[in-house]
């Protein structure tokens, strides 16, 4: 099996789509990954408006075309009638981990009162992993790495210290991170050695 993550990203705007402005999650999700991920990666990206049937084909030519293991969101998941990120997302899904949507949600909340309208969701789809982000490059940082207190100590972990071993039980290859970002949490017994 390949040792390599193909990685999905979707940027889900009505505006960035059609050029009104720049698209920032995208690059910020590369850049994230650049400093995050220490094992090998790649990434494909789409840029679709918020149009439910475009969003679900486009998370299932991610997963079971592309063959990408992880794949994020960003954009469409608050109450506004055009938000039909999770609804997307729920449509093509196996199974729902609602551990992830909860987390982010928590973790927003520290920053700002509104994240409780925030609908996002994570998912499985065959081997795939598809978690919904928000749209902004901060929150986006903020929700994959966790809360850190003025020592660097994590007070609330972020989603990704999660996601590598999520991608461990699903068939997935095994992802290493740079501990300065974020740590990869396993279960002692599915930690492999350093080579």
């Amino acid at each position: 099996m390949s040792e390599l993550l193909r990685i999905g990203l979707v940027s889900i705007s009505d505006r960035a789509s059609s050029g009104v402005y720049e698209d920032k999650g995208i690059p910020a999700l590369q850049a994230w990954f650049g400093h995050a991920l220490t094992s090998p990666w790649e990434m494909e990206t789409r840029l679709i408006p918020d149009e439910q049937p475009l969003i679900e084909a486009a998370l299932i030519e991610l997963c079971d075309v592309a063959g990408c293991h992880l794949v994020l969101t960003t954009g469409g998941t608050g109450p506004a009638p055009r938000d039909v990120t999770p609804e997307a997302t729920l449509a093509v899904a196996d199974r729902v981990m609602p551990g992830f949507g909860e987390q982010m949600r928590q973790i927003s909340l520290a920053f700002v009162p509104t994240a409780i309208l925030s609908r996002q969701v994570g998912v499985i789809r065959g081997k795939s992993l598809i978690l919904n982000l928000p749209g902004q490059p901060k929150a986006i940082a903020e929700t994959l790495e966790g809360l850190k207190d003025t020592d660097g100590a994590h007070k609330v972990p972020g989603i990704f210290a999660a996601v590598p071993y999520c991608i461990d039980l699903i068939g997935g290859p095994y992802i290493e991170t740079d501990e300065a970002v974020v740590k990869a949490f396993r279960p002692k017994s599915a930690i492999r050695p350093k080579a």
